[in-house]
């Protein structure tokens, strides 16, 4: 029989409620986004963000299940995201599960955000195993390695700014609206990558990774930021007219160029047979065709998720929620939103369920 499950995300800036069978099928996924509202500051308000949701959910969950053409007694689990997030956002998504699932007498399950980013791939593709998540978005950069479902093991990441972050800021430095990371993106096909930014990997001067870092896969955005607003300062001073395009085109190529390269490092040391691509920056066309070719290249398989499940979505809480529904791992009434949750302390290998939702308290 069907497992069906009425799954919710409200980690940001997005209300999404969504109805997934079995971990693959997507039988709705609604998903109302607050983008108008947080435009004009040039970026998310938490308390604003808090305040939608709270006038969202109730009619995103209702048309979510009309869309699936299901009622809650069709449902057999509630699935919410509890963490990282914004916490007010979160605490929406949290108690409103909450409530829904001890109403109604079902199982509750506590999915971490960036588990659900990772799995939004197996409502494309079985996940295969051992594989590599690349997971890029405006608040994460991580490589993670799987050695099966439910098991992550972080391999690194960005010491500072996220990537969907720093395309968020150059992007304001070139006059482009927010969210900036589509438009640099089609910004950049127009250009040329003329110019020589630098690589955001942490290296020594004999090429390796600086001492201090626990990871051979250490990135920062925050420099090649500064170097772009220092780049266009400069010209301006000088009175050197550039092109925006390019700028945008070697900004990408060196954000690009690393990502694929700590990726494909990370394919070779674990022996991965899979890689996914996932989070909100998953979208864009350089990145997912540069990931494409390397990865046919070293022979591997390729898995990216659909534009639609790449930005914040409950059918990617519903497909993880899958896993945690089936080995019976479910949260209770003492379940919290966790703003800063490591992804490692998720893996169901590391300690039992009731552990790590203490944590949320």
């Amino acid at each position: 029989m069907a497992r069906r499950i009425l799954a919710l995300e409200t980690s940001c800036d997005e209300t999404s409620a969504a109805v997934v069978e079995d971990g693959r099928k997507v039988l709705a996924n609604v998903i109302s986004s607050q983008i108008a509202r947080h435009q004009a500051f040039g970026g998310v308000v938490p308390e604003i963000a808090a305040r939608a949701h709270v006038e969202a959910v109730v009619p995103v969950v209702e048309t979510a299940l009309r869309e699936a053409g299901v009622t809650l007694r069709d449902i057999d689990a509630v699935a919410v995201t509890h963490g990282p997030g914004l916490v007010g956002s979160l605490m929406i998504g949290v108690m409103f599960a909450k409530a829904l699932a001890f109403a109604r007498d079902l199982p509750l399950l506590a999915v971490h955000h960036i588990a659900g980013h990772i799995y939004a791939n197996q409502l494309v593709r079985p996940l295969a195993f051992p594989l590599v998540a690349l997971v890029v978005s405006g608040g994460h950069t991580e490589l993670v390695a799987m050695p099966a479902h439910g098991e992550f093991v972080p391999l690194g990441g960005t010491r500072d700014d996220a990537v969907g972050e720093a395309y968020d800021k150059v992007g304001r430095l070139l006059g482009l609206p927010y969210p900036a990371g589509p438009h640099v993106d089609r910004l950049a096909q127009a250009g040329v990558p003329r110019y020589a930014f630098p690589s955001v990997r942490l290296r020594r001067r004999d090429g390796d990774v600086r001492e201090e870092d626990d990871t051979r896969y250490a990135l920062s955005f925050s420099g090649l930021k500064t170097h772009v607003r220092q780049f266009l300062d400069r010209a301006r001073e000088r009175g050197e007219a550039v092109a925006r395009e390019d700028v945008a085109a070697s900004f990408q190529q060196a954000v690009v160029s690393a990502l694929v390269e700590v990726a494909m490092e990370a394919v070779r040391e674990t022996q991965a047979v899979q890689l996914v691509l996932a989070g909100g920056v998953a979208a864009n066309g350089a990145l997912r065709r540069a990931l494409r070719a390397a990865s046919e290249a070293a022979g591997i398989e390729f898995v990216m998720p659909p534009i639609e499940y790449c930005t914040d979505n409950a059918a990617m809480i519903g497909a993880y929620a899958d896993v945690l529904y089936t080995r019976g791992v479910t949260a209770d009434a003492s379940l919290g939103a966790v703003a800063d949750f490591p992804l490692r302390a998720a893996s169901l290998s590391v300690q039992p369920p009731s552990a790590v939702f203490a944590d949320s308290r």
